[in-house]
């Protein structure tokens, strides 16, 4: 197999002060806003957007995010939860569980009653963690929900100053083989990102374990790192300062929120990476019915306008796909990554 040196950055050098995917390790739980009252009123009138689904939580949910407070997937989670109080009047809280690609998220749900009052949120991670080795499970351990919201591909991100696009990179990166260090986590979604632009690229990276997204943006601003996999959200910012250029997105064509941004297909570069695809996953005997009314609250909460806005306002798109059609994408997501490690043990 391919060898990666995965080179840990002191901590001591991460001064700033950011949002991020990752966080701590500690597993925390902190409630959704409040319902707006408007949303209060229709719960207290006895209005239940699942009606559907002769199932309804008794108690409070808690939504399971592998990630620390702050970053997407923990925002988007936040999204849903107030919504769907507004909605149905049951409390949800998120419970931020980073840690081992995920894996220790993954494992409390998978240790919960299957009574649809404990799910997990995010996404690939499933996937990722289990081609990494982590864990020896993917997604069909778990029963799958309905899809809640999108972001493309994380984007290439360089400080502008040492490359100001898409060829000076590449042509440093040819010039200094396995010098140029790029930032990722140990077997996580981004790893697997970057090995498979390394092959359509035709160069060489000192792949670098950075830490969360705080993390690796605190090293990209310190010049100790050359090129950084990140979301849009967290990036758009030192975008418009000039500090951050995106060389390239991995993906088919351009997405809403990523319009002003060129894709590495436009620049010659012939890749594209599965796009970060927010879901649900629950334990594998839950019932079908309590699918059936995450899946209608889902949908109910995306055909409103304020649930699209509140999406649109941390650069990200409403996303709703059935349960199937997620299990679909599950599917194919796996397929896609796995092969990126096949291709690399084979070597």
């Amino acid at each position: 197999m391919k060898k990666k040196i995965l080179a840990t950055i002191l901590a001591g050098t991460m001064a700033l002060s950011l949002a991020a995917c990752g966080g701590s390790e500690t597993a925390s739980e902190t409630t959704a806003a409040p319902a707006a009252e408007s949303g209060s009123e229709a719960a207290a009138e006895g209005g239940d957007a699942a009606a559907a689904s002769d199932w309804k939580p008794e108690g409070t949910v808690s939504i399971v995010v592998p990630a620390g407070a702050g970053g997407d997937t923990d925002l988007s989670a936040r999204v849903f939860a107030q919504y769907a109080k507004e909605l149905t009047g049951v409390d949800f809280i998120v419970v931020n569980s980073n840690g081992a690609a995920g894996s220790v998220a993954a494992n409390q749900v998978l240790e919960s009653a299957p009574d649809g009052m404990t799910c997990l949120y995010g996404h690939a991670l499933v996937n990722v963690a289990n081609i990494a080795g982590v864990t020896d499970y993917n997604y069909t351990a778990f029963k799958i929900g309905p899809s809640f919201a999108l972001e493309p591909a994380q984007q290439f991100y360089t400080f502008t100053d040492k490359y100001p696009d898409l060829d000076s990179f590449i042509e440093a990166a040819k010039a200094a083989p396995g010098q140029l260090k790029a930032c990722t986590e140990v077997g996580a979604y981004t790893y697997y990102e970057l090995l498979g632009f390394e092959k359509a690229a035709g160069i060489d990276l000192d792949l670098v374990d950075a830490g969360s997204t705080s993390d690796k943006i605190a090293a990209m601003l310190s010049g100790q790192i050359d090129l950084m996999p990140g979301p849009y959200v967290n990036c758009k910012d030192y975008l418009e300062t000039g500090d951050f250029t995106c060389i390239g997105v991995p993906t088919e064509e351009r997405y809403d929120i990523t319009k002003d941004l060129p894709t590495l297909k436009e620049q010659g570069i012939d890749y594209s990476y599965p796009n970060q695809e927010f879901s649900f996953y629950f334990p594998k005997e839950t019932p079908d019915e309590v699918i059936t009314w995450y899946d209608n609250l889902v949908k109910q909460i995306l055909d409103s306008e304020e649930g699209k806005q509140a999406l649109a306002d941390l650069q990200m798109e409403p996303n709703y796909k059935s349960p199937a059609d997620t299990e679909k994408t599950e599917e194919e997501t796996f397929n896609t990554i796995k092969a990126i490690a096949d291709e690399l043990e084979a070597q």
